[in-house]
């Protein structure tokens, strides 16, 4: 279920960046270009997260990953 609703978000994100496309103006004022800019590096990241997500790519926590250490060399 939980993969179903990153790919969910990956498609709405992918949706309004296929709408917003025609409107990203290369040639313009300069706070527009940052809007624009700040908005496809935020796409970016939706679509990062999601994808990590979807690929279970995530760092344990550093407390789990100390136990987990200590257990092996305990055990050898």
């Amino acid at each position: 279920m939980e993969k179903q609703y990153s790919v969910l978000r990956l498609l709405l994100a992918f949706f309004l960046l296929y709408m917003a496309w025609p409107y990203i103006q290369v040639q313009g004022e300069q706070v527009a270009s940052y809007f624009w800019l700040g908005w496809l590096v935020f796409f970016l990241f939706v679509v990062g997260a999601n994808l990590a997500d979807l690929l279970r790519i995530s760092r344990q926590p550093a407390l789990e990953e100390e136990r987990k250490l200590k257990k092996r060399q305990q055990s050898v």
